[in-house]
C-alpha cells in the first residue's frame, strides 16, 4: 500500500516555469494521482480483483517465480493456445507507479502549455518544428546541447509527437528516472526533472519491477504464450499502460503477446484504447487488448469524492455497457479493415472479450458476422470465470468459437479470501447460476427423455 503526507498545496506547486497553481482541472487530476492514508487499504470496495501489497522486494522475486510458473503450465497445457494473467503491482512497489502516473499529467500540461493543445500528447499531432518553435516562444535557447539532445530523443513520426519523451528508453533498467523525465523549464530553460525526487533505492526498485517484467514477457514469448496485463485503480492505470506498450512495441514483433486491459466502466475508455490502437498503428507493432467492464467502481467513486476531483466512472451500467460496446465496435472495425489490406496487415489486433454479459456476447457475434470476421481469423477470443456462466462458454466453444476459463492461481492462503470476495461480488451472478441450475435440469430431463444421458455433443472448436 502507500501512504504519502504530500500537502494539496505542494501538489499544485508550479513545475518547469509552468504556473500550475491556477487551473482547477489539473490541480485535480494531480490530486488523483497522490498516495493518502484513507485508501491505504486497497481491498476496501473491491471485490471482483485480487489486490498486491508490496511486501519487499523479496516477495516481488516470489511473484514473479509465480507467474513464470504459470506461463509454463499454460505452455504445456494449452500447446501455446493459453492466456496468462499478471498484475504489475505484483512486481515491484506500487508508489513508483502513482510516481509515473504523475509524470504522465505533467507531460501533457507541458505539451499544453508549448504547443496550446489540451489532452494526451499523441492527439496533438504536433510535428517536432512546430515544439520546437514553442519553446524558442517562451525563451528557452533551443541551441544549448542538453535541450537538443532531449529534442532528438523525443518519439514521433510522420504525423507528429507521439510522447515527450522516449519511452522506450525505460526499457534499458541502466537509466535513472530522474535523468529520463526532464524537460526544459520555460523561464530558465534549465533541464529539469518532471518526477517527483526519488532515492537510490527508489531508482534501484525500479530497475528491478522492469527487470521482473522483461523476465515475464521473454519467456511467455519464447514459449508462445499471451500475457494480459490486469488493469488496476485509475491512479495507477496511465503508468501501467504505458509500461504495458513499451513492452507491446519490445516483444509484440511477430504476433500479439502482451495484451493491455481496458476498463469500459471508465469514461475515458474509448479515448484510451484509440490512442493506443493509433500508437500500435503507427510504430508497427501488434496490438492486443482484453475488455472488461472493471473491478474497482466503489472504491474508485469513493476515492473521486474525498479527493474532489472528477468521479472517472460511467454514470450507470447502461453507459457501461455502451462504452464497452464502443470499443469493441473500434477494435473489430480495425480488424475489418486491416484483413481488407491484405495478409501483411492481418492479425495486427487481437481482442479478447471478457464478459458473463449475454447482451455483450449476443453484439460480439452480430458485429463478427457483420464485418466478416470469421472464428478462424484467430483474432477475437471470449473469456469467462471457471465455474461461472457456461452456459455461454460452452455453446461459444461448440460453434467454433475461441472461448477461455480465467482461473485464479497463487498460494491456497492468498487465493481463497479472493475467491470468497468473489462469491458474494453481486446478486447477478447469482441469478446467472440460477439460469445455468435451470438449464441444466432442462438438459439432463431431454436426455433422460431422449436415452442419451451419456451424449456428448461435437463441436467444432479451433483454438487461436
Amino acid at each position: 500500500s502507500c501512504v504519502s503526507h504530500a500537502s494539496i498545496e505542494e501538489n499544485e506547486a508550479n513545475f518547469a516555469g509552468i504556473r500550475a497553481r491556477g487551473d482547477k482541472e489539473f490541480a485535480e487530476e494531480i490530486q488523483r494521482y497522490q498516495a493518502h492514508k484513507e485508501f491505504g487499504d486497497r481491498r476496501v470496495g473491491v471485490t471482483g480483483a485480487r489486490t498486491f501489497f508490496y511486501q519487499g522486494e523479496a516477495t516481488c522475486e516470489r511473484n514473479t517465480d509465480i507467474f513464470l510458473r504459470c506461463i509454463e503450465t499454460v505452455a504445456t497445457t494449452t500447446h501455446t493456445t493459453g492466456f496468462a494473467a499478471i498484475k504489475l503491482t505484483a512486481l515491484g512497489r506500487p508508489q513508483l507507479l502513482l510516481q509515473l502516473s504523475e509524470v504522465i499529467a505533467r507531460a501533457r500540461k507541458y505539451h499544453q502549455e508549448v504547443t496550446g493543445a489540451k489532452g494526451p500528447v499523441i492527439e496533438g499531432h504536433t510535428d517536432p518544428e512546430t515544439f520546437e518553435q514553442g519553446l524558442k516562444e517562451a525563451g528557452v535557447e533551443v541551441e544549448k546541447p542538453a535541450v537538443q539532445d532531449w529534442l532528438e530523443h523525443m518519439t514521433y513520426d510522420k504525423k507528429g509527437l507521439i510522447n515527450l519523451f522516449d519511452w522506450g528508453g525505460l526499457l534499458d533498467i541502466n537509466i535513472l528516472l530522474q535523468d529520463m523525465f526532464k524537460v526544459p523549464n520555460l523561464k530558465t530553460g534549465r533541464m529539469e526533472p518532471l518526477i517527483s525526487a526519488l532515492t537510490d533505492e527508489e531508482e534501484e526498485q525500479f530497475k528491478n519491477m522492469l527487470r521482473r517484467m522483461h523476465t515475464v514477457f521473454q519467456r511467455a514469448k519464447d514459449l508462445d504464450v499471451r500475457v494480459m496485463v490486469d488493469a488496476e485503480q485509475t491512479y495507477f492505470q496511465p503508468a501501467i499502460s504505458r509500461l504495458t506498450l513499451e513492452m507491446m512495441k519490445k516483444y509484440n514483433t511477430d504476433k500479439a503477446i502482451v495484451f493491455n486491459t481496458y476498463q469500459c466502466y471508465l469514461k475515458e475508455a474509448h479515448r484510451n484504447l484509440m490512442d493506443d490502437l493509433e500508437q500500435a498503428n503507427r510504430q508497427d507493432f501488434f496490438f492486443g487488448a482484453k475488455l472488461v467492464r472493471g473491478a474497482y467502481m466503489e472504491q474508485e467513486r469513493s476515492r473521486a469524492e474525498a479527493l474532489k476531483y472528477a468521479d472517472p466512472i460511467n454514470e450507470d451500467f447502461e453507459a457501461t455497457s455502451a462504452m464497452y460496446h464502443k470499443c469493441l465496435t473500434e477494435c473489430m472495425s480495425r480488424i475489418r479493415d486491416m484483413k481488407q489490406q491484405g495478409e501483411a496487415k492481418e492479425k495486427r489486433v487481437g481482442i479478447m472479450v471478457a464478459s458473463h454479459n449475454e447482451d455483450t456476447i449476443r453484439f460480439a457475434i452480430k458485429m463478427m458476422e457483420e464485418l466478416n470476421i470469421k472464428p478462424e481469423d484467430k483474432v477475437i477470443c471470449f473469456g469467462q470465470l471457471l465455474g461461472m456462466c457456461d452456459q455461454l462458454s460452452f455453446p461459444l466453444g461448440q460453434a467454433g468459437y475461441s472461448v477461455y476459463k480465467y482461473v485464479p492461481y497463487g498460494p491456497v492462503n492468498e487465493v481463497l479470501p479472493y475467491l470468497s470476495r468473489r462469491a458474494h461480488e453481486n446478486k447477478g451472478i447469482l441469478v446467472k447460476l440460477e439460469k445455468e441450475k435451470k438449464l441444466l435440469r432442462r438438459e439432463l430431463k431431454d436426455r433422460l427423455l431422449g436415452g442419451k444421458l451419456l451424449h456428448r455433443p461435437k463441436g467444432d472448436y479451433l483454438p487461436i
